[in-house]
């Protein structure tokens, strides 16, 4: 079923012609149609070929240096000093040394993490592991942390510990997690996956065509799946299923026995993320430091990503034994932590970066932060006062 709304075939022509080739032998497998989460994994992380599997540069300031995006780490190390404060206060009051960060970016919040803790009085941190699965990133986070190895453990890791006994550092790591769309048609819930179909002037002249000569193009599919909230109205309306990323949380939470959680991402709570205005989605494309919204062009090319919802995390990190200990704005979360006092030690031209992370027109209001807890220390905090960086202006009755 293709609705009269769905967008035309994307032109594939940007494509590189060996993700082509891989996604025509992953269509001819799957009867020349995968749901969007399927699809979505292949464009990120096919190896070799996919967003974060190939050697392209992806962060950086500027379209000059050849990235696409940047991220709070990049703008300013006013943001790894000021989260260094939540990060030592969490390590101390969980009886933990080690930290673990998921997605390490250029290296530039671990730089910024490690020579911070490391300079705090009777310094707790002792071993800092990196998950990163691409490879391009992972050599410019080796080259970054080199000078700092002679004086810390740090490691790298490919797959989940048995256990873990740990501070966890997400900095916008969810958004890219694969997720399934769902789309309301003329009152009509399906599943909007991705089909790969000939030509229009191929089909006309009834020729057969190399797979690789095809098309992408978006294909529904009916489907008993719904926002887990009712979306009042009866317009089209789309939304993402963060399947993936809720399994991601369900696994970190099982092996959580000592420690706690911090997740810096943009997104909402569930009441914002599935409000009736909101009715295209969040699915967003970035290549060149700019956005588009046509995840079928340029595969491999060009981030995909989606904004997150904070409920589904929150239940996802409950339903497996974590307490939910804070949830607030990144901007709030900042000034808890002591941005103001911060601030001033920088550059002014780094101040101007640097104010971008609290701003709410910038990343204050729309980044959000939720620390999760290891139920063997959430007494602890509690007497402490909680968590630093939620002690005003916390949200978690929002969610």
């Amino acid at each position: 079923m293709k609705p009269s709304s769905v967008p035309t075939p994307a032109d594939a022509a940007a494509t590189p012609p060996e993700m082509r080739a891989h996604l025509a032998r992953v269509f001819a497998k799957s009867d020349a149609w995968l749901p969007f989460d399927q699809f979505m994994a292949e464009a990120l992380y096919a190896p070799g070929l996919g967003y974060y599997a190939n050697a392209l540069p992806k962060l950086g300031r500027m379209p000059s240096d050849g990235s696409d995006f940047v991220t709070a780490p990049e703008l300013s190390t006013v943001f790894g000093r000021t989260l260094a404060k939540q990060v030592d206060q969490a390590l101390r009051l969980c009886e933990v040394d080690t930290v673990w960060e998921f997605g390490g970016g250029t290296g530039a919040l671990a730089e910024t993490l490690i020579t911070t803790l490391l300079a705090t009085p009777d310094a707790r941190l002792k071993r800092y592991v990196i998950v990163e699965l691409s490879s391009e990133l992972r050599a410019r986070q080796q080259d970054r942390l080199a000078p700092l190895m002679t004086q810390l453990d740090i490691q790298w890791a490919t797959a989940w510990p048995e256990t873990l006994d740990a501070v966890v550092v997400g900095n916008e790591v969810l958004d890219a997690m694969p997720v399934r769309l769902l789309a309301r048609t003329d009152g009509q819930w399906a599943e909007r996956g991705v089909a790969m179909v000939p030509p229009d002037d191929a089909l006309a002249e009834g020729q057969a065509l190399d797979h690789q000569a095809w098309q992408l193009a978006w294909s529904d599919r009916p489907s008993d799946l719904q926002p887990p909230i009712a979306v009042a109205g009866t317009h089209d309306y789309i939304f993402e299923w963060h399947q993936q990323a809720q399994a991601w949380v369900g696994q970190l939470a099982q092996r959580l026995t000592t420690g706690c959680v911090l997740l810096i991402d943009y997104g909402f709570s569930e009441a914002e993320y599935y409000h009736p205005q909101r009715h295209m989605g969040t699915l967003m494309c970035h290549q060149g430091h700019r956005s588009d919204t046509d995840p079928l062009s340029a595969v491999g090319l060009k981030d995909l990503t989606v904004h997150v919802d904070f409920t589904a995390v929150a239940l996802a990190a409950q339903a497996h034994g974590l307490d939910l200990l804070g949830y607030t704005s990144q901007g709030r979360f900042l000034i808890n932590c002591g941005f103001v006092e911060v601030l001033p030690t920088v550059t002014d031209a780094e101040q101007v970066q640097a104010l971008k992370l609290i701003h709410e027109h910038e990343m204050g209001e729309l980044f959000k932060v939720m620390v999760l807890c290891a139920q063997t220390h959430t007494a602890a905090v509690n007497n402490a006062g909680g968590f630093i960086g939620f002690t005003a202006f916390d949200r978690c009755h929002s969610l």
